[in-house]
């Protein structure tokens, strides 16, 4: 609707949803609002930019209220600074609406969404938040450390920790600090021991993070075909554990004689 004003277009919309609301001007006025575009709403669609004509896509979405709005890519040929607005207009929207964002832009994720649902081939493969999908997934925590200090001494001091399996120098950072990485023994927790051996020799930590996967590798990893099927089994065998459960509780309620009467109709 490129020779529609935006204003024409929002009424446009309103009548096709039958949108039912005390007053459509006002409903229409608080929406621009929202999404940010009244200043432009009499111009022609045609002449806008492509970041403002992703708003009035948002816009007409919004009309009559919905509890859910669907997203497809809203961010798909905008310039960086258009990409910041609309992912800023996107997390100001879920406070109140449930907001279901499609897309394959996984940084896109990372900055707005609160919780990540993986599709591969038609199957749901992850459900959950991205911090517990990468903690289920990292088969062992590693960790980098930053320390000021002599780099073979802490090495040293490092390796003889006893819950720490091994301990990698990984070069100078800067002068007179240096970077490790550690791989802590199977269940073992290392954050302590480390902080108290810092401490006690009055080294200067400047850094110390859990290597946990990013978004990127959690994707990868989980549309691997491999990956994928195991996965399917795993939801089969779900399935059979929950219709087997279901039967039993069957079975209790009605008793054999009654089961068997219902299952003959």
């Amino acid at each position: 609707y490129q020779d529609m004003t935006v204003w024409e277009y929002l009424n446009f919309i309103y009548e096709l949803k039958k949108a039912k609301t005390a007053s459509r001007t006002k409903h229409l006025e608080t929406v621009c609002g929202m999404v940010k575009i009244g200043h432009v709403k009499d111009r022609l669609i045609s002449n806008l930019s492509k970041g403002y004509k992703q708003r009035v896509g948002i816009a007409q979405a919004l009309i009559g209220n919905p509890e859910v709005l669907i997203l497809d890519e809203p961010t798909v040929g905008l310039d960086p600074n258009q990409i910041i607005e609309i992912r800023s207009l996107i997390k100001s929207l879920s406070r109140s609406h449930t907001v279901i964002l499609s897309t394959h832009i996984l940084s896109e994720v990372q900055s707005v969404c609160d919780r990540v649902i993986i599709i591969n081939q038609g199957v749901i493969v992850a459900d959950d938040t991205e911090r517990n999908l990468s903690e289920k997934l990292s088969k062992d925590k590693r960790y980098t450390l930053r320390v000021k200090a002599p780099q073979t001494d802490v090495l040293t001091a490092l390796s003889r920790l006893e819950r720490v399996d091994s301990v990698r120098p990984h070069g100078q950072k800067e002068e007179g600090v240096y970077e490790f990485l550690l791989q802590p023994k199977e269940n073992q927790d290392i954050r302590e021991d480390v902080f108290e051996l810092l401490r006690e020799r009055d080294w200067p930590m400047l850094e110390f993070k859990h290597n946990a996967m990013n978004l990127e590798d959690i994707f990868i990893r989980l549309t691997d075909p491999a990956v994928a099927q195991s996965i399917s089994k795993a939801n089969r065998k779900e399935e059979e554990q929950s219709a087997s459960k279901e039967k039993r509780k069957s079975r209790r309620f009605f008793g054999p004689k009654e089961e068997k009467e219902e299952e003959s109709k």
